[in-house]
């Protein structure tokens, strides 16, 4: 089948004029998936974008996305892995509202207001201000448009804010009398917000009634929350709940799929803990590795030793406990440099922080159980009480006896940000400096807790520096690194990057990067996210430090299956022979009566089972010797095999053939156990095929296996990749690219979407249901019963309009019935009902690509028929 592309699916503005279907000309486009740009909307955008002239780049052969030749990457969040690669191209990361708000103006609009980067503190405000000075107007623009804002001039439906000193001015009384959804401002908000450097809750500053005019600043305000500390409150947190689930129990894990991971020895966690954590990253299509050179994820405690120094001057991502927990618990990648507590500790503190005693006021749950560690983390002591030995008093208002305390002993009173920016920076800070003695009258500042990034560059110069012997691609790490910090201030500031010249140290790391296809079809890398975490929040004595709670592990399900296959055969025979009686071997000495005669040597003969009677290492090695054991080779290559003549109807050969690939480091195995490759003769619409190819394994000629067990040896692999013509014209895509897709996608492609099956739907339900879940998708059966209904949700929280929804059937009198009542489900859900036939999902997982034509609607479909 060809590419198709939605004549359906919704744009992300307005259908394409023809005078202005150009607005994304020389722009290339790379699109990150995350719960914020789910896989509906990423296939509108593409859509849309292609349609205005733009290009979407596919991903390279091993499935990393092009980011030295995109001119803009699609992204709600920087939480992705390539974010730093984009800093140090220079290349602009915006939200996907950009897109519709440059199809809607016709032209480019700014990056900078559409930054995702959370730094860029008014990168969702357009500001319009009324009644207020020249001079302080000028101020209050230039500061907002420099943290990302954008200015209105006139109050319009775009505005967001307006700065105004009452509510007589024409423009506030406008807002008023059309019921705009704009927030009227005191100056006094974006003025706390600049000597902050956070952006504070704008409630206390709202006209007509704002608190700092008409409260006193020692009222109560109550405790926030923070959300930026959620996982991020200790470097030894407890192992996360999901750790003892089962398989079944927990989201697919796909956070460490085809990354290496090594645990350090200075871990603070016990064997067990170890070995549920090698087992959980294994299972989720990591690697555990014991060098640094091998690894892409290096976890250790603290920021000293051979191995830590190695991995992160190759620029490997090196973080702690809590950064592991965290990858593990939201399923999705985010930087150890985001949050302080995501890297491993300086084992003697900051430098100029033992001497201090500090204590802390004002804050409450997770921030005060922060505050504690980071303290403690930088090498100070922390207090519970306030006693007149103490240096620091840490408050989120000034305001309480422990303020009044501290100014009659006269110790020094600032706000976290002293103790953040202190440990970010490895170094202590002035205290001087305006921002850690700014308390704004009616904010509790524990609501901004948790923002402040690690600087890379310092922990180089202080804890790795010397990289004069890197290798080529750690060398090229470290360029990017380098580059990263230095454009970080100012990416993004071109309104047009798609014509502007990159930085110089850009350019050299792009000469120095491997050269890649630049594809013109569509595809794009995918992020993942799960639900989060509840929050905690932990009860008892301020000073209780958290602990590691023991967990209970369950067994390396890897090795035991490898095992497992190994041993089945040796299994099999074992059992059929024992069953054997003398009588039937036309022997004295038959299997059964051989097994009864060890058990009556033994005395352990009994009606219970043979294998359910416990017997030690010691007495099998005295009173059976075991035979000598074979030497097996490890296994080199797992390969699931699809489509496969040569056995069929020849289990004997099977059997004999797969014992002889095993001696050749061979292992054929399921479809639901990580491989390294996939074969196959062609390219086949297999539950197996489409189910691993999901994973974005290479796909080898199944002529590899014959020519493995005729020689004897193992051929190079390189000269048996499969290559199938016919079937890539027939399905539209090549199986490179659909293979480097997977890559990108990650099982991700329909993440989010629900897919409904009918009961009785041609061939069942189950290969349907694992192919679509292999792929991310919500997949249910549709039996038209009260119980299966779709979240209404309102049409103003529907981006782009309603979210298609899909039912699997085919054409039998029972399905057509159940089809008007799913059509009425999903439309009082607000969504688009698409009743398809199962070409639709076997064609989307072929190609890796989700996208959408009117052909495959069971109306259109049987109509030509």
């Amino acid at each position: 089948m060809e590419d198709v592309t939605s004549s359906s699916a919704k744009a992300a503005g307005p259908t394409p004029r023809k005078d202005a279907n150009a607005i994304f000309d020389g722009c290339r486009f790379i699109f990150i998936l995350s719960k914020t740009l789910p896989a509906n909307l990423t296939a509108q955008l593409e859509s849309s974008v292609t349609d205005y002239g733009g290009e979407v780049l596919e991903p390279v052969g091993d499935g990393q996305p092009q980011m030295a030749h995109a001119t803009h990457v699609i992204s709600n969040t920087i939480n992705f892995p390539q974010f730093t690669e984009t800093e140090a191209f220079m290349v602009p990361v915006v939200t996907s509202d950009w897109v519709k708000i440059s199809i809607q103006r016709g032209r480019l609009a700014q990056v900078r207001p559409f930054s995702p980067d959370p730094r860029m503190i008014f990168s969702d405000v357009v500001l319009t201000c009324a009644d207020i000075p020249l001079m302080d107007k000028e101020a209050i623009i230039g500061a907002t448009m420099a943290l990302g804002g954008s200015e209105s001039k006139d109050i319009n439906r775009t505005t967001t804010h307006i700065c105004a000193l009452s509510l007589d001015h024409p423009k506030c009384q406008t807002a008023l009398e059309k019921k705009l959804k704009c927030k009227i401002v005191l100056p006094h908000w974006f003025d706390d917000c600049f000597r902050l450097g956070k952006r504070i809750d704008e409630g206390p500053y709202l006209l007509p009634e704002a608190e700092i005019l008409h409260k006193r600043p020692e009222d109560n305000i109550p405790i926030p929350s923070s959300e930026h500390l959620e996982g991020a409150t200790s470097a030894i947190p407890d192992m996360p709940l999901t750790g003892g689930k089962t398989e079944e129990g927990r989201p697919k894990l796909i956070v460490f799929a085809k990354r290496k991971v090594l645990l350090s020895a200075d871990l603070p966690i016990n064997d067990r803990l170890r070995n549920t954590l090698r087992e959980l990253i294994t299972n989720g299509g990591g690697e555990i590795v014991e060098e640094v050179d091998a690894c892409d994820m290096f976890i250790c405690q603290f920021r000293d030793g051979e191995q830590y120094v190695k991995a992160a001057q190759c620029g490997k991502d090196v973080g702690n406990l809590a950064w592991l927990y965290h990858l593990i618990v939201h399923n999705e990648w985010t930087s150890p440099f985001r949050r302080l507590l995501h890297y491993p500790v300086p084992r003697d503190g900051i430098p100029g922080f033992k001497d201090y005693k500090i204590t802390l006021s004002n804050y409450g749950g997770e921030a005060r159980i922060y505050l504690e560690n980071l303290i403690t983390a930088a090498g100070a002591t922390y207090t519970k009480t306030m006693r007149a030995e103490n240096t620091h008093l840490i408050t989120a208002r000034k305001n309480g006896e422990k303020c009044e305390a501290a100014a009659d002993w006269n110790i020094a009173t600032i706000n976290h940000l002293w103790i953040e920016e202190s440990y970010a920076k490895c170094q202590v800070q002035n205290l001087t400096v305006p921002k850690y003695t700014h308390f704004p009258n009616r904010t509790n500042l524990g609501e901004v807790i948790g923002q402040t990034f690690l600087d890379e560059s310092r922990l180089h110069a202080l804890y790795y520096p010397g990289d004069d012997n890197l290798d080529g691609a750690a060398k090229r790490r470290r360029q990017i690194l380098d580059a990263a910090h230095e454009n970080s201030l100012i990416v993004g500031t071109s309104a047009a990057p798609a014509k502007s010249a990159k930085s110089g140290r850009a350019m050299d790391i792009m000469r120095d990067s491997p050269a890649s296809a630049n594809g013109k079809a569509r595809a794009s890398p995918r992020a993942y996210a799960t639900p989060a975490k509840a929050r905690h929040i932990r009860a008892g004595k301020e000073n209780d430090t958290p602990s590691i709670a023991s967990s209970g592990s369950r067994s390396a399900k890897a090795q035991a299956l490898s095992k497992l296959h190994d041993l089945a055969p040796d299994i099999a025979l074992y059992e059929k022979e024992k069953k054997r009686t003398a009588k039937d071997s036309h022997a004295p000495w038959g299997g059964k009566r051989a097994a009864d005669q060890i058990d009556k040597e033994r005395g352990t003969k009994s009606s219970s089972p043979a294998h359910e009677r416990p017997e030690s290492d010691e007495e099998e090695e005295v009173k059976r010797p075991a035979k000598k054991a074979k030497s097996v080779p490890a296994v080199e290559y797992r390969i699931v095999l699809t489509g496969y003549k040569r056995w069929v109807g020849n289990k004997h050969k099977e059997d004999a053939d797969r014992r002889k690939l095993r001696q050749l480091g061979i292992q054929i195995v399921t479809d639901n156990v990580p491989c390294d490759y996939l074969a196959a003769p062609q390219m086949v619409r297999t539950m197996k095929f489409l189910r691993t190819l999901a994973r974005g394994v290479p796909v080898l000629d199944s002529a590899f296996i014959d020519a493995c067990l005729e020689s004897g040896k193992v051929p190079k692999v390189s000269d048996y990749m499969l290559k199938d013509k016919e079937n890539e014209k027939k399905f539209g895509v090549t199986l490179e690219r659909a293979t480097a897709r997977a890559k990108a996608n990650n099982g991700r492609l329909l993440q989010g979407i629900p897919i409904y099956c009918t009961a009785d739907i041609r061939n069942g339900v189950e290969s349907y249901k694992v192919i679509a879940e292999a792929n991310g998708a919500i997949f249910m059966v549709y039996r038209a019963r009260s119980g299966t209904t779709i979240k209404p949700t309102k049409p103003e929280e529907d981006i782009g309009g309603p979210d298609p929804v899909y039912l699997l059937t085919s054409a039998s009198p029972a399905e057509r019935a159940l089809w008007p009542r799913f059509e009425e489900m999903a439309r009082k859900g607000n969504m688009e009902p698409r009743i398809v036939v199962t070409d639709w999902l076997l064609d989307v997982a072929m190609t890796q690509q989700l996208t959408f034509d009117k052909s495959y609607l069971v109306k259109e479909y049987y109509s030509k028929e």
